[in-house]
């Protein structure tokens, strides 16, 4: 069964829940690409959607664990915020990556951190806006691996990516 598994980390990102599952477009989009079967950390969010009123697909909802991996090890694709550590235990799980930006953020080191990745053809980003015609005109097949334990190189990534050098 196709899994998507979708994380906001230890933050609130309620735009990002609610738009996978109230947006029909979503929804239409997830289901026209296979998958069955969804995953949603939603973290902090005042927003937790009723799995019982989510047709066509499966639907599992949880605030925090203790550990994610699982979650993202069974998942087929991650759709995830831009939190570093999010996106690098998903990078690091070797999954197809989805990194929603919350555009709402002040001051957004994720945008940021999100178009290096994206540059370095890592990951593929959006906005909740744009989220669906992302689903729907995504090409998984040019994400290449991110190299784990290379923390040197990390490091320099990061202060790439946040405009420290």
């Amino acid at each position: 069964m196709k899994t998507v598994f979708v994380t906001v980390g230890t933050t609130s990102f309620d735009d990002l829940i609610e738009e996978i599952t109230s947006a029909e477009a979503v929804k239409q989009a997830l289901k026209c690409r296979g998958y069955e079967h969804l995953v949603l950390q939603v973290g902090r969010g005042s927003f937790v959607p009723d799995p019982h009123n989510f047709a066509h697909i499966a639907m599992e909802v949880f605030r925090f664990k203790d550990s994610i991996a699982k979650d993202m090890e069974q998942a087929d694709l991650i759709i995830s915020h831009a939190g570093a550590g999010s996106c690098l235990e998903a990078l690091g799980a070797g999954k197809a990556l989805l990194v929603v930006v919350n555009d709402k953020l002040m001051d957004n080191h994720q945008l940021e951190l999100a178009k290096q990745l994206h540059k370095d053809s890592h990951l593929l980003y959006c906005t909740c806006p744009t989220l669906t015609e992302t689903l729907r005109s995504m090409d998984l097949s040019v994400l290449q691996p991110f190299a784990p334990g290379q923390p040197k190189k990390f490091a320099d990534f990061m202060d790439k990516a946040l405009g420290l050098r």
